[in-house]
Order: C-alpha cells, then sequence, then structure tokens
C-alpha cells in the first residue's frame, strides 16, 4: 500500500503549484489530446526540486521529465502518460485546472493527520516564512495564499480544528492570505506539520531554537 502521507503532501503540492491540463493541439493535420501534469518551482531551490521529483515519482510509480526554463527563474516538473494521469484524476481525486473556483481537497485527505500533510505541501509551494519587524524586534510568519476555490474554506476549517491562532486577510478577486504570526505558532507549525522545503526551514531554524531571536 502506498504511503498515504505522501501522496496528501502531493495533493498539497498539486494544490499550490501544480495543474493539470488535457489540450487540443494539431499534430501532422489532426487534432490530438495533450495531457499533462505540471508543478512549477523556483529553478533556484534545486534541493526542493529534487524532493518534488522524487516524490511525485514515488506517488505516481513514474519518473517525471524536467524542464528549465532559459529566461526565468523556473522549472516545470512533467508527466504526460495519460494512465498515469488518469490515476491521478481517478484515484488520487485531483482535478483538471484552472484551479479558480474548481480546486479542492480529496474527502479522505481534508481530515485528521493526512489533512496536516496536505498543508504541508500547500505551504512548501503556495506559502512563504516572512520575518517582520515589531518594535524593534523581529517576528517571523507564516503566509499562504489561496485563489476562490473549494479550498480555501477547507483549509481554514483545518486550522481551526488544530487550534492555530490565524487571521485572513481578503485580497484582490476572492484571493485570501491566511497569516499565522509569532514565535510559539511558527515552533507549532513545524512541530505538526513541518516543511519539505529546506529554504524554509532554513528561514525558520533561527526562531525555532530555545532563545529565538
Amino acid at each position: 500500500m502506498k504511503n498515504q502521507e505522501k501522496i496528501a503532501e502531493f495533493i498539497g503540492i498539486m494544490l499550490g503549484d501544480g495543474s493539470i491540463g488535457i489540450y487540443k493541439c494539431k499534430a501532422k493535420d489532426k487534432i490530438k489530446e495533450h495531457w499533462r501534469l505540471k508543478v512549477t518551482l523556483d529553478s533556484r531551490n534545486k534541493d526542493y526540486i529534487n524532493y518534488v521529483a522524487n516524490l511525485i515519482e514515488n506517488v505516481l510509480e513514474y519518473k517525471p521529465k524536467i524542464y528549465y526554463k532559459k529566461k526565468e527563474n523556473a522549472v516545470d516538473i512533467c508527466i504526460f502518460k495519460r494512465e498515469i494521469i488518469r490515476y491521478a484524476l481517478n484515484n488520487i481525486q485531483l482535478k483538471i485546472s484552472p484551479k479558480w473556483n474548481n480546486m479542492e481537497i480529496p474527502k479522505k485527505f481534508a481530515k485528521g493527520k493526512l489533512a496536516l500533510w496536505v498543508l504541508r505541501g500547500l505551504f512548501d509551494t503556495d506559502g512563504s516564512v516572512t520575518i517582520f519587524n515589531n518594535n524593534g524586534k523581529n517576528y517571523p510568519r507564516i503566509e499562504i495564499r489561496i485563489s476562490p476555490s473549494p479550498d480555501q474554506n477547507q483549509v481554514i476549517k483545518i486550522l481551526q480544528e488544530n487550534k492555530f491562532n490565524f487571521k485572513i486577510q481578503k485580497l484582490e478577486k476572492g484571493k485570501i492570505k491566511i497569516r499565522i504570526s509569532g514565535k510559539n505558532e511558527l515552533k507549532e507549525w513545524f512541530n505538526r506539520i513541518g516543511s519539505s522545503n529546506k529554504y524554509y526551514l532554513e528561514r525558520a531554524k533561527p526562531f525555532l531554537s530555545k532563545k529565538g531571536l
């Protein structure tokens, strides 16, 4: 049986920086369907690129292709094989893009410990660790942006059920930003949810020590 926690993390990654598309394209005077599962990441974050590529291979049992974009700091991790993408749609219950008003966490993964693994994948791709100054002292803040879709309320519910203190900032066009501020909340997040992204781990590290900053 596949590791359900890794599947949950993969779902979170897909909700963040992933997409599944089925496109019509012309090839040799014929119209064909082009299937693609894609995760787009910062090309400078080599460790996390390797981690995500390996995670996808582990979950889908198929090695993805990696394409670096020449004119921007971005990389696409892709799968084009239909049977594999059908598995992601039918068995894992991911959804075809666009994400707008469409993306949601499959019910099985929206509760309990698996939901926390979904949050890890979402945070590592569509979140950040920012540091702000409060009266001369540095404080950390976790931020996660979510476009208008059913997973907005799902993420809020997961955070509420796990008793995280957070605020919601409304952005343009129905987007929201979830903000979790302070050292205690940061420690709680990394103790219970954590991160597979070394960049975020390094950003948070000074605040996770006993003394903090």
